[in-house]
């Protein structure tokens, strides 16, 4: 009887510190997630901060771009306005902005006195600097949302998760007309 005793609380307790630990490592992918998260978004910060300088700078060289110039801060002003906890719709934000800014970095190859200009080559590294940081946080981002939604969605970690109300966690996607191929022309 005594023996009977001891196997039911090694089971309780072998039970309980498996439901423990399973429900600790799914708060920890939780976790790593939105600190994932967190990256991008200084990232963008980052690249939110150092826009108005790049915007000033080509302003003295082309005036007559302002249509361009106007576009990169609307799209800038989206982006720092945009709530913090829809992620999707930000780095939807965020990829139009990139495109906007790509078309200021192809302003130099029309006014060689910018593209000679220091101010302006140092910001254009640090915003390339800044894309690649988004990038590799991008990257950081999908595999923690990966280990997460593994964690929740396989056994016996998927009753826990329903349990505690877990949700899955969607991965931030190239937008369709990033994946395209380039046309290129060799004529």
């Amino acid at each position: 009887m005594l023996w009977f005793i001891i196997i039911i609380i090694l089971l309780v307790v072998g039970a309980a510190g498996f439901y423990i630990s399973t429900y600790n490592n799914m708060v920890k992918s939780r976790n790593w997630t939105d600190e994932a998260w967190s990256q991008i978004d200084v990232q963008l910060k980052r690249r939110n901060d150092l826009i108005p300088n790049l915007v000033s700078t080509v302003k003295g060289y082309a005036k007559h771009e302002q249509d361009t110039l106007e576009k990169v801060i609307k799209m800038r002003n989206q982006l720092v306005e945009m709530p913090a906890d829809n992620r999707q719709a930000t780095m939807a934000a965020s990829n139009q902005l990139t495109d906007s800014l790509k078309s200021v970095f192809a302003l130099s190859e029309s006014y060689p006195d910018l593209k000679a200009d220091t101010e302006f080559t140092k910001l254009m590294e640090e915003l390339t600097n800044t894309e690649n940081k988004i990038a590799y946080a991008r990257q950081l981002f999908n595999s923690s949302a990966t280990r997460y939604n593994n964690q929740i969605q396989t056994f016996p970690g998927n009753i826990l998760a329903g349990a505690h109300n877990f949700q899955k966690t969607a991965y931030l996607e190239t937008p369709v007309e990033e994946k395209a191929a380039p046309k290129v022309s060799f004529e």
